[in-house]
């Protein structure tokens, strides 16, 4: 398997190269070639996320130096719970929060940290975050040898605790508060991987959803939890994806290209409505980041858009079955107050935006995508449903931890600085 730029211009690579490329030389984002087909009963007998990810990322992995060792990769990434929980008798719910830093991005910054230990030579791993990647990135990474961790994120932007998963690590992670929005953190991380000699001079590497390694294990998950529905009700499902980034979402448009019984996509976004602008109009444009109640997906000009419209160039054929809904500050504030007194369930504020766009959906036979732990989000979640929410065991030992960060202008000179 080779891996191509989404703007063509730059020579393709196989996948471990393309990993600690990250940003392609042409300004892209590394994509599969090709797209290996699937069917349902290609996974019999397999149950475990492990085990379903092995098999679906085979293809992937085909001729590189690192297909050997998957099955350990996988293994060693996919080390948690990642339940397909019933909610009712058309929805489940995809809980994708048991990590160490309970937040979906575990999955893949853990599988990205995996394949990168075991290839030669130190990096300096580079993040952007709008609030949880930046955290599983470090945790995924503080214990690799070789390899240290520099996070920017939006000064003020993020939750205190997301910040305080971002800080707290010490020797190995370097975090900066970037005085300005998750757009000019990314557009600094990809001005450093497009200037050569910083990149040459620090041996940059992306955990962002820029790098594609990080993409693959996501579109496993979804390949499973698409498996674990048909199973378990003998209907094809679909996704409902919260999404800023689109990353999360592209690994599903993935998972479906390879053949997965995903029958739709409905992507669920805040009040950043780039995305469902485009799926309203067709003309894709970024927009000002906007402040919400779901700060992780406050992402005005989603790097992942370039892949989006590499798989899918036709948007009328993307439109027979993916759509895309914006959910408002109220909305998300409403859905956690129902969930949590009808159900006694409790939603992140980011989950709540997907569980709120399920309900617009008439057809049956849905898992919405769970991708952050209420705990995480506590000064907004308990005012609303009137009750302390548990903090997980991980996340409580990360929040004794001393916090240590720096500021810096939102530019590359500020960051070549503080790095010299």
């Amino acid at each position: 398997m080779r891996y191509v730029s989404t703007r063509a211009s730059s020579p393709p690579l196989g996948l471990s190269e393309a990993i600690q490329t990250g940003l392609a030389p042409d300004g892209g984002l590394y994509v599969p070639e090709r797209f290996p087909t699937f069917e349902v009963e290609d996974f019999e007998g397999l149950e475990s996320l492990a085990d379903i990810a092995e098999k679906f990322l085979a293809p992937f992995f085909e001729g590189d130096e690192l297909s050997v060792q998957l099955s350990d990769i996988c293994r060693e990434a996919f080390d948690f719970p990642v339940p397909l929980v019933e909610l009712d008798e058309t929805t489940a719910l995809l809980e994708l929060f048991h990590g160490p830093t309970a937040a979906f991005k575990d999955v893949g910054a853990r599988f990205l940290a995996a394949c990168v230990s075991r290839l030669p030579g130190r990096r300096t791993v580079l993040v952007a975050t709008s609030g949880d990647t930046g955290g599983a990135v470090a945790a995924a990474f503080a214990v690799r040898a070789n390899a240290e961790v520099v996070i920017l994120f939006p000064k003020g932007l993020v939750s205190p605790r997301q910040e305080k998963q971002l800080t707290c690590w010490g020797a190995g992670v370097r975090a900066f508060a970037v005085r300005g929005d998750f757009d000019d953190c990314q557009r600094i991380v990809k001005a450093a991987f497009a200037d050569r000699q910083l990149n040459r001079a620090h041996g940059l590497l992306s955990a962002n959803s820029i790098n594609f390694g990080r993409l693959l294990p996501q579109a496993a998950y979804h390949a499973a939890a698409s498996l674990w529905y048909l199973r378990r009700r003998g209907a094809r499902a679909g996704l409902v994806v919260p999404t800023g980034n689109l990353g999360n979402a592209v690994a599903a448009f993935w998972a479906r290209a390879a053949g997965l019984p995903v029958r739709e996509i409905a992507l669920a976004t805040n009040a950043n409505r780039a995305v469902p602008d485009y799926f309203d109009s067709g003309a894709w444009a970024a927009r000002p980041t906007v402040r919400t109640l779901a700060n992780a997906m406050d992402v005005g000009n989603p790097s992942n858009v370039e892949r989006l419209l590499q798989l899918h160039p036709d948007f009328e054929e993307l439109k027979t079955f993916a759509r895309a809904f914006t959910v408002s500050d109220e909305e998300i504030k409403r859905t956690i107050e129902a969930e949590a007194t009808t159900r006694g369930r409790v939603f992140d504020p980011h989950t709540a935006a997907a569980a709120r766009v399920r309900a617009r959906l008439a057809s049956p036979h849905w898992v919405v995508v769970a991708t952050a732990h209420p705990a995480k989000f506590e000064s907004i979640v308990e005012p609303l449903v009137g009750r302390e929410v548990e903090t997980p065991p991980a996340l409580a030992e990360l929040l004794d931890k001393e916090s240590v960060c720096e500021e810096i202008e939102p530019s590359l000179e500020a960051l070549a600085k503080a790095l010299s």
